[in-house]
């Protein structure tokens, strides 16, 4: 923690002493607009009405915030008192400005809107610091960040290997470090742009990155001598005085409501037996939006009813409801009528309250003739809930699934897996898919209220599936 705290002192006086940054931060400007860009897409329509700002430098964010949602409450935090003061002077009076350390940020929430443009990149543990932000949004809050990755200042670094000493700019974090940096009940996804700058020499691109308090080396690193330097500079013009910056931005989103979307791997896995065990064990709301099939069966609501004797109120209705056992599309089209997109949007009752969404199919089941399953989870943002077999052939059905909603940013919050215990294929997922194992549910030869009631008692509650910490 000293060193963490030590060095966390050296990167504010690097900034803090960074008289020339706003002539010289061209692709920090660059970054600001596509984090701007991002983050406005994510939002959508919405007006965030609480703003918080982390690293927020000399004002390049802050300005774009404060002329898009001039009523919103913005709070702009950075860790060099200096820095500050110049983004007051870009930014103006309306705004909170407060001295703040990024990785442990002392301020209550809850906020619309949290963004940091080019910090995280100086923070020692960034998913910690993410949890700790997740923490502070609002519901249906967006978390937009950009940081620096692998591949930065790549002309430089080579310029510099064949010296002992080698660069000493920072080990930044791969693109698989960065995919990792993940909160779980988050959705949303990371993705990456280079941006490439060219100086007029190689002394023009060291006095660029003090300028920018940019110039602090990697910890450990001891500087080379000034032989070692000139002969890097010379290979560094020779390549043309090129520079990559390798820029990863995320925006992610927290969901509207408390609960969760329950799917599965493909129709028949126990979908609706998993979601009756959740609703007893969280004493949740259940929403079944698109029922098909009802000539053959009374449909799952009913069941949901039967298995948990819930309230009825709490068993909300179908926003569309068919006779053939198709995918609701086609069941709908085979009655004639088509399913409006518009009655399904996520139901908002008792916001705060746990709710059970189940889906119809898996995935990529059609909903509408334009909208897939994948579709609805990623568009009401609710943690999905994956329910798989646990035997033979779950490998391919249930890794190939959380690759499909980690592709289109959905949230996963974990599997379940029904059928035999299987400690190989329960390992393997959760090694691979990167996911955590919510249950191992064994074969119920009798599936009724009771056992319903048994598999509940072993469940996680909501609060131990919606705690990102562990």
């Amino acid at each position: 923690m000293g060193q963490d705290m030590a060095r966390r002192d050296l990167v504010r006086d690097r900034f803090d002493r960074a008289a020339g940054y706003e002539r010289a931060a061209t692709v920090q400007r660059v970054a600001a607009q596509r984090l701007f860009e991002k983050l406005q897409d994510r939002l959508g329509e919405r007006k965030p009405v609480r703003i918080l700002e982390l690293g927020c430098g000399t004002g390049f964010l802050t300005e774009k915030l404060r002329r898009a949602w001039p009523e919103a409450e913005i709070v702009a935090t950075d860790i060099a008192p200096h820095m500050l003061e110049r983004a007051r002077q870009r930014a103006g009076e309306a705004i909170c400005y407060r001295v703040m350390d990024a990785a442990n940020p002392d301020i209550s929430g809850p906020f619309d809107l949290i963004c940091g443009n080019l910090v995280f990149q100086w923070l020692e543990q960034p998913q910690e610091a993410m949890e700790t932000l997740e923490g502070l949004l609002a519901p249906a809050g967006v978390l937009a960040l950009s940081t620096l990755m692998q591949g930065t200042f790549q002309e430089w670094r080579h310029a510099c290997a064949m010296e002992a000493e080698g660069s000493g700019t920072p080990d930044y974090p791969s693109t698989i470090q960065i995919q990792r940096w993940q909160v779980p009940l988050l959705s949303g996804m990371w993705d990456s742009e280079a941006c490439v700058q060219t100086f007029d020499n190689g002394r023009a691109f060291l006095r660029h990155l003090k300028e920018t308090g940019a110039s602090l080396p990697r910890a450990g690193y001891h500087p080379m001598s000034s032989a070692a330097l000139m002969r890097s500079l010379a290979r560094f013009e020779a390549q043309g005085s090129v520079i990559t910056w390798r820029l990863a931005y995320g925006c992610f989103a927290k969901a509207p409501r408390a609960g969760v979307f329950v799917t599965g791997t493909d129709t028949g896995v126990g979908k609706t037996f998993v979601s009756a065990c959740l609703v007893k064990a969280w004493s949740a709301l259940y929403w079944k939006p698109l029922q098909s099939g009802l000539a053959e069966e009374a449909g799952d609501t009913p069941t949901i009813l039967s298995l948990t004797h819930c309230n009825p109120v709490d068993c909300l209705p179908p926003a569309g409801a068919f006779q053939a056992p198709l995918s609701p599309e086609a069941a709908a089209r085979a009655e004639g009528v088509s399913i409006d997109p518009a009655s399904l949007t996520l139901r908002m009752q008792a916001p705060e309250r746990p709710m059970v969404v189940e889906g119809a199919g898996g995935l990529m089941v059609p909903a509408t003739d334009t909208v897939m399953m994948c579709d609805l989870a990623a568009q009401w943002g609710l943690p999905v809930v994956l329910v798989a077999r646990s035997g033979l052939g779950t490998l391919n059905h249930t890794l190939l699934s959380l690759e499909a909603l980690r592709r289109r940013g959905i949230a996963v919050a974990g599997v379940v897996l029904n059928g035999p215990p299987n400690e190989e294929n329960r390992e393997t997922i959760a090694d691979k898919g990167q996911v955590r194992i919510l249950a191992e549910i064994p074969f119920q030869p009798d599936v009724s209220a009771k056992s319903v009631e048994q598999i509940a008692a072993q469940l996680p509650s909501w609060a131990e599936v919606s705690d990102t910490s562990r």
